[in-house]
């Protein structure tokens, strides 16, 4: 009898120091790459030559990377993600309709802004909110941004909604038209890239909007028509990305935001929450969407398998 308590105890000792064991390897393999991760993606940001924010996360195991993720950098467009999660949840409220009209003067649509809108018409003419959306997300038009802000009574109302979802670290203070003015006001729209992150975790999972809302939003970010060269530029053909960008202009040399943020679908059929800003750089163009596709690139094949 004493022989098999022993025996009984020897095996359940061995059990418990290989899972122990096993939960330790596993560990060091996360730690392991990790820090191959962020060895490659420092190296690649230096090419920058500024800021540059990452944060990432495989949506369904929480596994996550940060670089500079706690600073607060410049969004220029990518509030237009925010913005739109908003408009939604008051259309999910039955404040407003996706077919409820709103109209555009001809003053509004008469700004010196990237508007492909302001291309096809002159103003004064009612457009619907779904369609201010699909400009606003999909192409980045900015004049279907501010007008969106107007129907959602201004720019506090859209911050106060993102903070009641428990995300901090985003502020929103301006639209475009003021952004335009004065190069400064830019940076009173800011975020810090681990909760622009959580906002796309919060989106992704449904946490917030109805699944008809969500559906819309999510094919609206697939049909970006923007930074085709950045997270989606290095990426196997066919991959499917969610994203939306955003592109600050460039003084004395400086380029003040050159962003996308997103969710890729990877082969394993997980989903890929990444955050990108590349701020206050001193690199030209193509450099800055070379930085943004290359971290894509390397997030994706740090965890295409994992």
């Amino acid at each position: 009898m004493r022989s098999a308590i022993y025996f009984l105890a020897t095996v359940f000792c061995f059990l418990l120091c290989s899972c122990q064991n096993g939960e330790q390897i596993s560990a060091n393999e996360a730690r392991g790459k990790a820090d191959s991760l962020g060895i490659k993606i420092e190296q690649i940001a230096a090419d920058a030559k500024g800021i540059v924010g990452v944060a990432m996360q495989v949506i369904e195991t929480g596994d996550s990377f940060y670089y500079n993720a706690d600073k607060h950098l410049p969004m220029q467009s990518t509030f237009k993600f925010p913005l739109a999660m908003y408009i939604l949840h008051l259309v999910d409220s039955g404040k407003l309709s996706l077919q409820q009209k709103v109209h555009i003067s001809a003053k509004e649509m008469d700004q010196d802004t990237y508007s492909p809108i302001s291309e096809i018409y002159d103003g004064n003419i009612d457009m619907p909110i779904d369609s201010l959306l699909r400009y606003s997300v999909s192409h980045s038009d900015n004049i279907a941004c501010d007008m969106l802000f107007k129907t959602g009574r201004g720019t506090q109302p859209v911050e106060d909604y993102i903070h009641s979802l428990g995300v901090a670290g985003i502020a929103i203070k301006t639209n475009e038209e003021a952004m335009h003015k004065n190069w400064t006001t830019q940076y009173t729209n800011w975020c810090e890239p681990k909760a622009m992150l959580q906002l796309l975790e919060i989106f992704y999972n449904k946490k917030t909007l109805s699944d008809t809302s969500n559906a819309l939003l999510w094919q609206l970010m697939i049909t970006t028509t923007t930074g085709p060269n950045r997270i989606r530029g290095l990426l196997p053909k066919g991959t499917i990305v969610a994203d939306k960008t955003g592109t600050g202009g460039t003084k004395d040399g400086i380029a003040s935001a050159t962003n996308d943020l997103g969710i890729i679908v990877l082969p394993n059929g997980k989903h890929l929450a990444i955050v990108i800003y590349v701020s206050d750089s001193k690199a030209d163009l193509n450099t800055r969407e070379s930085v943004i596709a290359r971290i894509a690139k390397v997030g994706y094949d740090t965890y295409e398998t994992k």
